[in-house]
């Protein structure tokens, strides 16, 4: 089944109840205190498991990120099947609306070494980064998710919030690259395009999150975004701004650029691969672009945060959707990367295009062109944020 467009984003948008731009110049302070987070170490804040005598779960995630029944959406296929093989009771919220805002919601517990009452929780690579950095996630037993070890996507290991591969574990990927309406623009294939076309002047959007629009400006100057200089990130905003100011770019989104892509409004953006994939089920010229320079590629991370009580449960969780042909009845309903190599095989059986769907199932040419956004220090995220907020009028 083909989700519903999403009325929210999952890549941090700098909405929200904690949303700002005064939150995010902070660099990752406790709202409304100034006080600096506190950071934790795995000696100073030990979890007790009790899952050896709990068979409980509690499970936070993003709106409409998990596969439901179309006949009963009340029903969560592939998470029934979960209690039903394992017994675990799992308590399942929908209740990360932005990354911003939920850390929010946590941030004091956690600073503090007390639970959040959470066993699994679902963010963004540039949150789980600070979150990992703060010393507030537990790390994961690899004889325990042995699936994941197997199947996760090479492009996805080794990552540079989390080298070991066992700290955070994807629950769906997917990329940011350009997008445009072929009913109302000739094909674009490059970011320079995007930027400076003279026909698509005052009909472009890119994306209010830094992480996406300037990693692809990165590229586009031939740097990489896994691995830059404070000089290079200049230069890629020094472009964003000539954009802004000529009135190139007509203003900067979450993905609410979805339903004016869709109607013509906009001729072309930066854009995030699933929402262009429900776009296009619904009108073929609407195209999603890699750019020739490349693209970035997220994830939204699966994490066990500090005083978790239940994390051989989370673990058997997460082991359980590194299953092949679970991953694929899951990816047939979110349209995002299917972060788990063999799914593409099982999707087959469930829906033939989807599992041709390149956005869903990249290929190794389209994958050779993606890159992480680098992790950034507290230090540059708050100097990188301040100065791509003073551009984008935020």
């Amino acid at each position: 089944m083909r989700s519903p467009l999403r009325p929210l984003t999952r890549r941090g948008l700098l909405t929200g109840t904690l949303g700002s731009a005064a939150l995010l110049a902070a660099g990752g302070s406790l709202a409304g205190c100034g006080t600096k987070a506190a950071t934790q170490t795995e000696a100073g804040c030990v979890s007790d498991d009790l899952s050896g005598t709990e068979k409980t779960l509690a499970f936070s995630n993003w709106p409409q990120y998990m596969d439901v029944d179309e006949k009963d959406e009340s029903k969560r296929p592939s998470l029934d099947e979960f209690v039903t093989r394992t017994g675990i009771k799992v308590t399942y919220t929908e209740d990360i609306n932005d990354n911003n805002e939920f850390f929010g919601k946590v941030q004091n517990q956690l600073a503090a070494c007390q639970g959040t009452g959470r066993d699994i929780i679902v963010l963004t690579d540039w949150m789980a980064a600070r979150m990992i950095r703060l010393g507030w996630i537990q790390k994961l037993d690899k004889a325990k998710i042995p699936n994941v070890q197997a199947n996760l996507l090479p492009s996805l290991l080794d990552r540079s919030f989390d080298r070991e591969n066992r700290i955070a574990v994807p629950w769906q990927s997917g990329l940011a690259g350009l997008a445009y309406n072929g009913s109302v623009a000739k094909e674009i294939r490059t970011v320079d395009e995007l930027l400076t076309r003279p026909d698509l002047k005052g009909k472009v959007t890119a994306l209010s999150e830094m992480r996406d629009t300037i990693g692809l400006l990165l590229q586009s100057n031939g740097h990489d975004p896994a691995n830059f200089t404070a000089a290079q990130f200049d230069d890629a905003l020094n472009k964003l701004k000539k954009a802004v100011d000529s009135g190139q770019i007509r203003r900067f989104t979450g993905n609410d650029y979805a339903p004016e892509l869709a109607k013509g409004d906009i001729a072309a953006c930066i854009g995030w691969s699933g929402d262009v994939i429900q776009l296009a089920g619904e009108n073929e010229k609407i195209r999603f672009v890699a750019p020739d320079s490349g693209v970035i590629l997220f994830s939204d991370n699966m994490m066990v945060p500090n005083k978790a009580t239940h994390k051989a449960n989370a673990e058997e969780l997460i082991n359980y959707y590194y299953e092949p042909a679970v991953a694929a009845k899951l990816a047939a309903y979110v349209n995002y990367i299917c972060p788990v190599k063999g799914a593409q095989a099982e999707m087959e059986k469930i829906d033939p295009e989807l599992a041709a769907n390149p956005l869903i199932f990249p290929d190794e040419a389209l994958l050779a062109k993606s890159k992480v956004f680098m992790a950034l220090d507290e230090q540059q995220e708050r100097e990188y944020e301040g100065k791509f907020q003073q551009v984008i009028g935020a």
